[in-house]
């Protein structure tokens, strides 16, 4: 089979490998039938991260079983399923308290002996707790929304609920990547009166308004605090979601944030130290918050808005390429080119 490999920064290639077995009795084998590029595999691209080595690329797919281990209970061959980013049983206690990426028995694709995401298939752990059945066919016009829940729509989601959006708090969102898109459509359903998107890239920024942003603002750093300011009548809102990850994005957001209010943190940090002083935080009663998203524990929240047609976040996908042709995707969203891109198998 084919499977994507990063063999450095900017060296995308796609190879034969291995096809997947099984090998325990917990395990099942998916056919992929659509993937994507995320935003955060850029940051291997650019030799960024904890990666070393040759890497196994892709944790957003879904795809049909082709075959179950003796164990697997809720899973038959033919299945249409989801993965999220990461795999769990979906049992243990962290899994029962919505903290799937801190499973006890779960992972991340592309580590250890467990293949990528960027591929024709892949053996999944743990397999009745990490997999959703699609109540839809497997031509479905819906798929790529349903394929956003693997990461990026409920990462959105996972900023707002862990900021505490509601019908009486206002937001900003710095980032006009998938995830911060996401994480405008995501306070608009949970009923925030007014969203300020952070974003210059008028492209997506149109896109932010159609997902529920009131007001855009293009400038950066000062500048930017201060148009937020100005919208605010001097206060900032009461969440800022930072949906970018670099340190600049980071001090921004208490710029933008008003007295007692909330800073939600899902832009992967690209930095070690930060700034969580005096006169950032604690006089001004500053929450910081975020983290990874669990997404597993957001899917069957959300499916049902993707199915009777109340949130469309596939919209963020703005290009299609084939698997081997895989390293054209990677170099347009390098070149912001393109927002986020599905990949057909």
């Amino acid at each position: 089979m084919l499977a994507t490999f990063m063999y450095g920064p900017g060296d995308v290639r796609v190879e034969e490998a291995e096809e997947p077995k099984i090998l325990a009795a917990t395990d099942a084998i998916v056919r992929i039938t659509l993937s994507c590029v995320c935003g955060s595999d850029l940051h291997a691209y650019h030799g960024g991260g904890t990666r070393s080595g040759i890497a196994r690329m892709g944790h957003e797919f879904l795809g049909v079983v082709e075959e179950t281990g003796a164990d697997v209970q809720t899973l038959k061959k033919g299945d249409l399923v989801l993965a999220p980013f990461v795999w769990a049983d979906n049992t243990c206690e962290f899994c029962r308290e919505g903290l799937h990426t801190s499973c006890r028995h779960g992972g991340s694709w592309g580590n250890g002996d467990v293949g990528g995401g960027q591929a024709e298939a892949v053996r999944v752990p743990q397999a009745d707790g990490t997999l959703v059945k699609l109540p839809v066919p497997a031509d479905s016009e819906l798929l790529p929304d349903l394929l956003t829940l693997s990461d990026v729509m409920c990462t959105g989601y996972h900023a707002a609920v862990k900021g505490r959006v509601s019908a009486e708090t206002t937001v900003t969102v710095i980032g006009d990547g998938a995830v911060g898109l996401s994480a405008v459509l995501s306070a608009k359903l949970l009923g925030a009166p007014r969203i300020i998107l952070m974003g210059r890239h008028p492209a997506r920024t149109d896109l932010g308004v159609e997902f529920g942003a009131t007001d855009v603002v293009a400038e950066r750093g000062e500048e930017g605090v201060a148009k937020v300011q100005d919208l605010t009548n001097g206060d900032g809102t009461h969440v800022v979601i930072e949906a970018v990850g670099f340190p600049a994005a980071y001090d921004q957001a208490f710029g933008a944030v008003r007295a007692g209010g909330t800073v939600s943190r899902v832009g992967v940090p690209q930095y070690q130290d930060a700034n969580v002083g005096f006169a950032r935080m604690f006089f001004r009663n500053i929450t910081l918050t975020g983290g990874v998203a669990p997404a597993r524990a957001y899917i069957e929240q959300l499916m049902p808005k993707i199915l009777d047609g109340t949130i469309h976040p596939g919209r963020v996908f703005d290009r299609t390429v084939a698997l081997p042709d895989i390293a054209q995707a990677y170099q347009a969203m390098n070149d912001r080119e393109a927002l986020k891109v599905l990949v057909r198998p």
